[in-house]
């Protein structure tokens, strides 16, 4: 039995590491199971899919020799939606899901573009979410010319995905001088040759005349309007993350060629790194040795389509079900899955298990009447056996094969407080060898780690209920449990979810906000333990609604009030009071779905960075708000993480670009988690709130770079212009809206019982920004905390130098500013500090680096932020001396920094009394010769060494 147990548990381990976040693994170099999904609002089109094919076939060998012979694509699978016409060539897919593709194949909401991007907000070297591809952009040829090779941009947004590495252009910050005093482009490498053009206004189209850039007096860069054309013929092979379009382009940047001055995401978060040196250290990488004998076969794929949805419900009906009431919540949230959250068609089954498992309802098929019948089924006691888990999945699987023979694809939806008097892990080879997908609510504290497990590798989610929340927790987890096809107009969208244990005669009391795109089919619902409370709700107009409005039972303990036709827009209020003698949870769930089809609703996810964590490590907390695949910036989110023992955490998510957060207002909110006061599990909330009409859409962070056009043996082609979106199409018009969003659950060790006081250092600043005022320097940046992202700091230490190297590897012997006069803010807030730099020689061109470290109470210090560059133009002349000059002086430059910024001007030769040129200066003269000969010889030898390269 040891042996055996051995044995699975090493099957176990396998599994999860090839499923951890994506179904995608690495087998000798080739990447199998790859995912592509297809929405089912995307009009049927098979050349969709052949475009695919061929995009996956081009980016092999592309891959290939991206990553020195190392990795390649094996097997692809593309999900096709149920909505398109079936075809013999199309299987039943497994554990296969919209909701944890690699890759999504969906129409923009906006007509803002084609632009591939992919949905990434974590740190250096962490994986992203998906790629998004449009229609259009496989469909469309024309795209080639914008993009590059559909293949070549597959690869580089893989890299965004996969390997966690960032963009090397900057959209907002397209120019910079270097350190060499030139006005440069944003890139990687810095060799890639182009010329920098401006349209001019009497553009038809492509026919658009152009001109050189002027430089902007008050920025020293090229004017506002000002793009980059590259040549389409390069020396350079580097790199992949700036423009793949480029023929020559065939390698990332590395150590010996990354552009550290570049001010680019790769840069600003992997801390100067290039993205090889990232990519070389990722485990796809690491485990995968070179191979320049072979050539990378020709990837296979699976077309794979979805049919019906198949869910049965195992129940747990043992003797622990008994405690802490947790067969009534069972109860109350089957009532609730089986009513609303079902779509209409799919087919459903219960079984209850003890020590062995019976069949409450074999498959039916969800309609009106048949939800009726199944919900007088469910079961509202529990039995006085021992609990057997693998019984009631085993059963379960049985039931979900009565369809078509198979239980692949289908899902089990299993409700246990985890107290096993069996070994769960025995039937795991049954459960994997099914091809089912498994989701686990394990209510109580008593669940087995078998059960994580168990959800992990058959791509399915799991869920922590504690007994202390009432029903609230159990609910949420049924509403999270999505349609595996990508479905998100007929979804059911949770506005408000709140549970409270409330002492007799107090109330809860809450606002929700029904926004314009949901209303249809909305749903209030109560539940208690042991008496119906006063219920008063108000809506938008004043109707008030009471208990006697609402439908109650007293079986699930549960009173729910259905909204007829599209609910009224704006402000709701509620008032729950506790009429019973006694302390009783009393919970509201507010949920409504899209009012119109063809426009999608705003939508709320949450999740953390990891599903285990080891103290005292700290966790970051993601929540993205989003209307179909837009981001939604401006609103309020704030995440409820409460521990087995009952303590609750509340936590406001910013999305300011700082802290744990990648991007400022990419509709990502995110923080730092650091408040671990018990071992075991935590379960995660967040509540979306906007009033004030501030919200807005915004565009997706990582795109692809659009490239305007290119010159080609010295002719200037252009490309379409960027189809150009206004603040007017982003502002969001819905009225104020309300959210909630259920995260799971996580699970944390190692915590001692006395925490240390201030473990943690203030966060790393990584949006240090400087400017050049008149004679003086203004720095920008936002506020880290005391620790982490968190508190506020004590001080800060601002350092510059006029190399950057040596500000980047020297940091303490830098020059220290006196900030003797800044007192930090609270973490999250804007700082800013101006000054006027001494002692460092400043003239025109000069170019100062900045760096900044914050020191908490205790003394303990940031890392260095990011390095900001502050660059002095139209400096004026020194004021006129008392002392008159014996010979002519040239006056320091007042023009701004031209292109070249080599345009220092030679002053007359020395002469002396008699008139004649003297020795110094005729030694001045020659040496000048001789190095400007130099110079010139080897430039001569750099080209000829680029030639042959």
């Amino acid at each position: 039995m040891a042996l055996r147990n051995a044995s699975v548990l090493l099957f176990i381990l396998v599994l999860l590491n090839a499923s951890e976040g994506s179904l995608v693994k690495v087998k000798n170099g080739g990447y199998e199971d790859i995912v592509f999904a297809i929405n089912p609002e995307v009009k049927e089109d098979v050349k969709i899919i052949e475009k695919i094919q061929e995009m996956v076939n081009e980016a092999t060998s592309y891959l290939f020799q991206a990553t020195k012979k190392r990795l390649f694509i094996r097997s692809v699978k593309i999900l096709i939606p149920s909505t398109w016409t079936p075809k013999n060539n199309y299987t039943k897919p497994a554990t296969e899901t919209y909701n944890t593709a690699d890759i999504i194949i969906s129409n923009p909401h906006l007509k803002y573009g084609d632009d591939p991007y992919t949905l990434q907000y974590g740190r250096c070297g962490e994986p992203g979410r998906y790629i998004h591809l449009t229609p259009n952009f496989l469909l469309d040829d024309n795209m080639l010319s914008v993009y590059g090779q559909r293949g070549r941009v597959f690869v580089h947004e893989w890299a965004h995905l996969r390997w966690g590495v960032y963009d090397e252009y900057n959209e907002e910050k397209p120019y910079y001088i270097a350190e060499h005093k030139k006005v440069e482009r944003t890139r990687c490498s810095e060799d890639i040759l182009g010329i920098n053009i401006i349209k001019t206004s009497d553009c038809h189209g492509t026919n658009c005349p152009t001109k050189a850039c002027k430089f902007d007096t008050a920025t020293a860069l090229y004017e506002e309007g000002c793009v980059f054309l590259p040549d389409t013929f390069q020396f350079s092979q580097e790199s992949i993350m700036y423009s793949q379009a480029l023929s020559t382009v065939t390698d990332f940047c590395d150590s010996l060629n990354h552009n550290t001055e570049a001010p680019n995401l790769q840069n600003r978060m992997c801390n100067l790194r290039s993205t090889w040196d990232v990519i070389k250290d990722s485990t796809d990488i690491t485990s995968s040795l070179p191979r320049p004998d072979i050539s990378p076969p020709v990837p296979a794929f699976t077309l794979l389509q979805y049919r019906e949805r198949v869910i049965t419900l195992v129940l747990d009906g043992s003797r622990s079900m008994m405690q802490n009431d947790r067969i009534t919540r069972l109860h109350q949230a089957v009532d609730i899955f089986l009513s609303e959250i079902f779509e209409t068609s799919v087919y459903v089954g219960i079984v209850q298990f003890s020590t062995s498992a019976s069949v409450i309802s074999s498959l039916e098929k969800i309609n009106d009447q048949q939800r009726q019948k199944l919900k007088s089924l469910i079961p509202s006691s529990a039995t006085d056996e021992r609990t057997n888990i693998c019984s009631g999945i085993i059963t379960g699987l049985e039931v979900n094969k009565n369809l078509d023979g198979s239980a692949q694809g289908t899902e089990i939806v299993l409700l246990t407080d985890g107290d096993d008097n069996y070994d769960t892990r025995l039937c795991f080879p049954n459960i994997t060898s099914s091809g089912a997908i498994i989701h686990v609510i394990a209510l109580g504290r008593d669940a087995k780690e078998e059960l994580e497990n168990m959800a992990a590798m058959t791509g399915g989610r799991y869920f922590a209920a504690f007994d202390h929340l009432g029903s609230g927790s159990v609910i949420d987890a049924f509403y999270s449990i999505l349609p595996v096809d990508g479905d998100e107009l007929h979804k059911t969208i949770q506005l408000e979810s709140t549970a409270l244990d409330l002492q007799p005669r107090t109330c809860l009391n809450g606002t929700i906000f029904i926004d314009n795109t949901v209303g249809n089919d909305t749903l209030f619902m109560v539940t208690w333990q042991a008496a119906i409370p006063s219920i008063h709700l108000q809506d938008p107009k004043g109707k008030m609604y009471t208990k006697v409005d609402f439908s109650s039972n007293t079986t699930s303990k549960l009173s729910r009030l259905q909204i007829s036709g599209t609910a009224e827009r704006g402000r709701w209020d509620y008032r729950l009071c506790n009429s019973f003698t006694s302390y009783q949870v009393i919970s509201i769930t507010v949920t409504s779905k899209a009012a119109d089809e063809n426009v999608p609703p705003i939508q709320a996810s949450c999740h953390m960075n990891e599903n285990t964590n080891n103290y005292p490590n700290p966790m970051v907390i993601y929540a993205s708000v989003s209307q179909g695949l837009l981001p939604v910036t401006g609103v309020t989110v704030t995440a409820m993480i409460e521990s087995q023992s009952g303590n609750v955490v509340g936590i406001e998510l910013l999305d300011n670009g700082a802290g744990a957060d990648l991007a400022k207002n990419d509709g990502i909110y995110s923080r730092y988690f650091t408040s671990f006061t018990v071992n075991g599990s935590y379960s995660l909330k967040v509540k979306v709130i906007s009033e004030d009409n501030k919200s807005q859409l915004t565009l997706p962070k990582n795109r692809a770079l659009y490239i305007p056009g290119y010159v080609d043996n010295g002719k200037v082609i252009l490309n379409p212009p960027r189809p150009n979106i206004s603040d007017d199409n982003l502002q969001l018009n819905f009225g104020a809206f309300s959210r909630t969003a259920f995260g799971g659950s996580f699970v944390v060790s190692n915590v001692p019982l006395d925490l240390p006081p201030d473990f943690h250092k203030p966060e790393k600043i990584s949006d240090l920004e400087a400017k050049h005022v008149q004679f003086r320097t203004v720095l920008y940046w936002t506020a880290t905390g005391d620790d982490l992202d968190q508190g506020q700091a004590s001080k800060y230490e601002l350092r510059m130098n006029s190399d950057l190297k040596g500000i980047r590897d020297h940091f303490e012997t830098s020059t220290l500013v006196n900030t003797a006069s800044l007192m930090p803010r609270p973490a999250g807030l804007q700082e800013s500090f101006i000054f006027a730099p001494e002692d460092m020689g400043i003239r025109n061109g000069t170019i100062l680096y900045f760096a900044i470290v914050a020191i908490d109470e205790v003394g303990k210090k940031s890392d260095p932020s990011n390095i900001a560059q502050s660059v002095f133009y139209n400096v004026p002349p020194p004021p006129p001396t008392t002392t008159i000059p014996t010979e002519p002086t040239t006056a320091i430059p007042t023009e701004p920094i031209s292109l070249s910024l080599v345009t220092s001007a030679f002053n007359t030769p020395s002469k002396d009394s008699n008139g004649k040129i003297s020795t110094l200066a005729i030694t001045i003269i020659v040496c000048s010769t001789a190095i400007v000969v130099g110079l010139l010889v080897c430039i001569v030898i750099c080209i000829v060494a680029r030639k042959k390269k």
